[in-house]
């Protein structure tokens, strides 16, 4: 794709539309204003796209609980840093979908009812936006699903004057399963395969294979495939909502729908993105492998990656400006990866921390000298072993003490403000530090140490996160800078083959195993890194099969996540994951800890501590999400969620 793609948003600001929260000015209030929605071809085409801002923006960090998982940390007052503390309840939501996305249904149902009395419209036209509001019904549900567990099923247009009683209940959730799949189904057999610049963002076939392999991989995972928790969970009828008996069966249906949404991918041309040789818009990094992983959703000459991409503008509070080093005012030095996230990075070896001989854990706080020749570091100065020999995703993704961070900025000499004295390092990137008394420290806006942190703007854990941030953003003191705006990925191949492979290990029967783990290793290999085996037969308990080795709880799923925890990070999965794999009282439930952020010294800086911030998960209650008490106390047939 071309740099003069036109991306959805663009589009909707050319027809007079806002991108800020849905893309009509004024939603239709379902009688007052559908006539004017319905007006002509331009119209329902405006309504059409306002059925789509009713999905949550999955690049909005303040207000996605996607980012509330534990891979990051930040200093910021806002919903989405709340809501990580888990004290949210049925009353006090602070994120929630739920009215959202039944707003959305509802929309998209009028759409379906109205579309055929618009003058002068085609019957393509016609088509293909029933089909864009049939997925987008699914779409919905399947949201719905996700947070929430089994859900209403919305069939049709519910009357407004709908008698309490005869309000829709919850069905059991094999069956919104089976439901959302054969929507998608039918969808992606009316919706085209691509679009063209102008239409990028909306609905395609593939899209909905992806989301339909997603969802099928939710359903055979721990939290929703034989789980004990919810036996007593039944609706007011008396039906089980939650599958209580294991079937390895859906592994399989998860497997063989991944295996189809790859292959019509690769069919229109999605390939996992490879950095060019030739480009040189952004010098940094220089490093080909790290440049590609950088760039992977990044790069305006090649989006074949991203599958289903988020085109509202994440805005000057996205999560560039809240990443990158502090300047006042103008870039906010905030989002922190947790030691816990660090750790899931692998050596250079390809290989846990835990399982590489050639890596010493206990050794990983030793304070060394950084080496000459290395690209992601400064040659000469000092740092932490644990951040030394890492996998390149590691260095691409991650700013750490005397690293580089790639961004740009007008300051020639002074980098942060005048008395941190940071100068700018060869190229466009710049030396991090996280002392106290260094340029990304916790310091005063005086130069002087202060005895507490700042409220806001600064690390929590000695680290910064680069994920997202593209290396040509403008670093800038006073009014933030041009933001460099990009296609957020939704779904993208790497998570497809990520799919692929857990179903297929989880199923773990008939040669899966070994056609699943191949495509992970396509990720891998992308990643400079080796094959799985190739990389296991050198840990300290070598893996050279996976006979035996697989299923759901076997050695080779706990490989398959912690590559997805590591390829994903920061993409909207951590929150998501660690629930489905009911392993949120492990990950959820504890501090997150980093580096000793007030020191003054390399020496005292090398100590993990508590960040002291609540962090609470209430197994199994908060495995699933509440539904707004309001929403529950209005519908006879309503039951709430388990504990709340």
């Amino acid at each position: 794709m071309k740099k003069n793609t036109l991306y959805l948003f663009i589009l909707l600001l050319i027809t007079g539309l806002n991108t800020s929260c849905n893309y009509l000015d004024i939603v239709p209030d379902e009688t007052a204003t559908e006539k004017d929605a319905f007006a002509n071809p331009r119209a329902a085409l405006r309504y059409l796209y306002s059925c789509y801002g009713y999905l949550p923006q999955s690049n909005k960090v303040e207000t996605c609980m996607d980012f509330t998982g534990d891979e990051t940390i930040s200093p910021f007052s806002e919903s989405y840093v709340k809501f990580a503390e888990g004290s949210y309840d049925s009353s006090n939501t602070i994120i929630s979908y739920w009215n959202t996305l039944f707003q959305g249904i509802r929309q998209c149902y009028l759409l379906k009812e109205n579309i055929h009395s618009v003058p002068k419209i085609s019957q393509d036209e016609i088509d293909l936006y029933t089909a864009e509001a049939d997925f987008l019904i699914a779409y919905f549900h399947l949201l719905l699903i996700k947070c929430y567990g089994p859900s209403i099923l919305v069939k049709e247009l519910p009357a407004l004057d709908t008698p309490a009683n005869n309000m829709l209940g919850r069905r059991p959730y094999d069956e919104c399963i089976d439901w959302v799949a054969d929507l998608l189904d039918d969808a992606a057999t009316r919706l085209p395969a691509t679009r063209n610049s102008s239409d990028y963002g909306r609905a395609t076939s593939v899209i909905a294979k992806s989301l339909k392999a997603r969802m099928l991989l939710y359903a055979a995972s721990p939290l929703f495939n034989g789980n004990p928790d919810y036996a007593d969970f039944k609706n007011p009828a008396g039906e089980q909502l939650m599958p209580t008996t294991y079937s390895e069966e859906k592994y399989k249906r998860a497997a063989d729908a991944a295996w189809d949404a790859i292959q019509a991918a690769s069919g229109v041309g999605h390939e996992l993105y490879k950095a060019s040789t030739t480009s040189n818009a952004y010098p940094e990094p220089t490093n080909l492998t790290e440049r590609t992983l950088r760039m992977t959703f990044m790069d305006s000459e090649n989006f074949k990656e991203v599958i289903f991409p988020e085109t509202r503008k994440a805005g000057a509070y996205g999560i560039q400006r809240k990443s990158i080093p502090f300047f006042p005012r103008g870039s906010w030095n905030g989002i922190a990866p947790t030691i816990t996230m660090l750790d899931r990075f692998y050596t250079a070896n390809g290989l846990p921390i835990d399982e590489d001989p050639a890596f010493s854990t206990n050794n990983k706080l030793d304070i060394i000298t950084i080496p000459e020749g290395t690209t992601y570091a400064e040659p000469g100065q000092r740092t932490l072993y644990m951040n030394m020999n890492r996998e390149p995703r590691f260095y691409a993704w991650v700013a750490f003490e005397n690293g580089y961070y790639e961004c740009r900025t007008d300051d020639k000499r002074y980098a942060y403000h005048k008395f941190w004295g940071a100068e700018r390092s060869e190229g466009d990137k710049w030396l991090t530090g996280f002392l106290a008394t260094e340029n990304c420290g916790v310091r005063a806006d005086d130069g002087k140490i202060v005895t507490a942190a700042r409220s806001q703007n600064y690390s929590k854990t000695g680290y910064l996160n680069k994920k997202g941030v593209h290396p040509g953003i403008q670093a800038t003191v006073g009014t933030p800078g041009p933001t460099v705006e990009y296609p957020w990925p939704v779904i993208r191949l790497a998570e497809l083959y990520l799919n692929y492979a857990e179903a297929c290990v989880g199923y773990g029967k008939e040669g899966y195993p070994e056609k699943g783990m191949a495509y992970l290793d396509k990720v891998r290999e992308r990643a400079g890194l080796k094959p799985v085996l190739e990389s296991w037969s050198n840990a300290k308990v070598p893996l050279t099969s996976y006979d035996g080795q697989c299923g759901p709880d076997g050695r080779v799923m706990k490989i398959v996540r912690q590559e997805r925890m590591i390829e994903l990070y920061q993409e909207n999965h951590n929150f998501w994951d660690i629930r489905r794999w009911k392993m949120g009282e492990t990950y959820f439930n504890v501090k997150a800890r980093g580096l000793n952020i007030l020191a003054e010294t390399l020496e005292d800086f090398a100590k993990i501590v508590e960040i002291q911030d609540k962090r609470t998960f209430d197994a199994p209650r908060q495995y699933l999400m509440p539904i707004p008490a309001g929403e529950v106390s209005k519908n006879p047939n309503m039951v709430q969620n388990p504990g709340y």
